[in-house]
C-alpha cells in the first residue's frame, strides 16, 4: 500500500511538473494532445506494483546461428538485443539496479539480468531513443563504450554521451526520418509522442524517437516511449508493415497519458504500423507508475486476442527466433 501511495504521488507530481514546464520546451509533437476518455482503471490484475518474488531469468543464446533469421533477446523494460543479418543491435540498454539517479527502494529492479554487460556479444550499434533514466543509463553507456562500434541516438542525446567521455567518432545523431546503415541493416529514426529531460531545467531539450530496423528480409519497429498519434499511421505507410513491433506497454498513468500508451492502445498502435507480430516491452523490471506489475502484459495479451494480432511474450533474458514463430505464453501468471 505504501508503494502504491508513493507511486501515485510521483505520478501526480510528474504530471504537474511536465505541464508547468511545457512552455519551455524545445522539441514538441506536431499535434496538440486531446484526451480521448480512455481510463487507466481498466485493470485486470489485483496484484501489487512489484512481484512478491524475483521473476525467472533465462540464460540467453547470442549465437544467432542463421544470419538470415531474426533473433530477439529481452532484458526487461525496454532493453532489447536485435540480431539480424549478422548484426548485433542493442536498444535502450539499462542494466543498472535502479532506474533513478540515486538509489530508491521503490525504483529497484525486480530481477537482475542473468548476464552482465561483459557477457554480451560485440555490439555493432547501440540505439538510444531519449534521455530518461530508464532508457539512458550512465553506468551502462560507459561500460558499453569499448564494446560497441557506435551509438545511434536521437538529436540531443549526444550531449550526455560526450559528457560521459564517449568519443565523437562513435556517436551518430539522427533526427526524425533520417537513416544510417550499419553493415546490411538500415536504421531509421522515426517519430514518437513523448517528452525528454533528466532534471527540472532540461525538459524537452532532447528529441525523443522510435526506430525502424530493416534488412533485405525483415523490418522491425521499436516504439520507444510515447502516446498514441498519427505518426503510427505514417510509419506504417512509409515502411509497408513490420515483421515485428516492439511496443511500449507499461508505466502508464492518467496524469501522463499524453506521453505513454495504455496496453490496449499499444496493440492498436502495432496494428496501425502494420505489424504482423508484436511484443510488449517497457515492463517487467521497474515500478514507474501505480498499476499492478503484471497488468501491462495481461491487458496487452487480452487486446491482442480481441484484435487477432499475433504476439510473443518472452521471459526475461530469453532469446527467441522470430522466424520460428514462438508461442506467446502467459508465463507471468505463475508468479503472482
Amino acid at each position: 500500500m505504501k508503494q502504491l501511495i508513493t507511486a501515485s504521488a510521483l505520478a501526480l507530481s510528474a504530471g504537474m511538473i511536465y505541464k508547468m514546464l511545457r512552455r519551455r520546451r524545445k522539441f514538441s509533437y506536431p499535434e496538440e494532445w486531446q484526451e480521448d476518455g480512455l481510463s487507466e482503471n481498466n485493470r485486470i490484475s489485483k496484484n501489487g506494483s512489484r512481484p512478491k518474488d524475483s521473476l525467472p531469468v533465462c540464460k540467453p543464446d547470442f549465437s544467432a546461428p542463421d544470419s538470415r533469421k531474426l533473433y530477439v533477446t529481452w532484458f526487461g523494460h525496454s532493453s532489447v538485443l536485435i540480431q539480424m543479418s549478422g548484426t548485433n543491435i542493442l536498444i535502450d540498454p539499462m542494466f543498472s539496479e535502479y532506474s533513478s539517479p540515486v538509489p530508491a527502494k521503490m525504483l529497484r529492479r525486480f530481477s537482475r539480468p542473468s548476464v552482465g554487460l561483459d557477457d554480451l556479444p560485440h555490439i555493432d550499434a547501440v540505439l538510444l531513443t531519449h534521455d530518461h533514466y530508464d532508457h539512458l543509463d550512465k553506468r551502462t553507456v560507459k561500460a558499453l563504450a569499448d564494446k560497441t562500434d557506435r551509438f545511434i541516438v536521437s538529436l540531443g542525446v549526444e550531449k550526455h554521451l560526450r559528457r560521459w567521455s564517449v568519443p565523437d567518432e562513435k556517436i551518430t545523431v539522427l533526427k526524425w526520418w533520417e537513416s544510417v546503415t550499419v553493415n546490411r541493416v538500415e536504421i531509421t529514426c522515426t517519430p514518437s509522442r513523448h517528452f525528454s529531460g533528466r532534471g527540472l531545467f532540461d525538459q524537452n531539450t532532447v528529441q525523443w524517437c522510435s526506430f525502424v530496423l530493416r534488412d533485405d528480409k525483415h523490418t522491425v519497429f521499436d516504439s520507444g516511449d510515447g502516446s498514441i498519434g498519427a505518426h503510427f499511421d505514417e510509419i506504417g505507410k512509409r515502411f509497408g508493415g513490420f515483421d515485428l513491433a516492439l511496443m511500449e506497454c507499461g508505466q502508464y498513468n492518467h496524469n501522463w497519458h499524453f506521453s505513454h500508451l495504455y496496453p490496449e492502445e499499444s496493440v492498436q498502435a502495432a496494428k496501425r504500423v502494420g505489424a504482423s507480430l508484436a511484443m510488449p516491452i517497457h515492463w517487467g523490471a521497474f515500478v514507474l507508475s501505480n498499476h499492478a506489475w503484471d497488468d501491462p502484459p495481461e491487458r496487452f495479451a487480452r487486446e491482442a486476442d480481441r484484435c487477432g494480432l499475433d504476439i510473443i511474450t518472452p521471459r526475461l533474458c530469453e532469446t527467441v527466433c522470430i522466424d520460428d514463430r514462438p508461442r506467446a505464453e502467459r508465463w507471468w501468471r505463475k508468479y503472482r
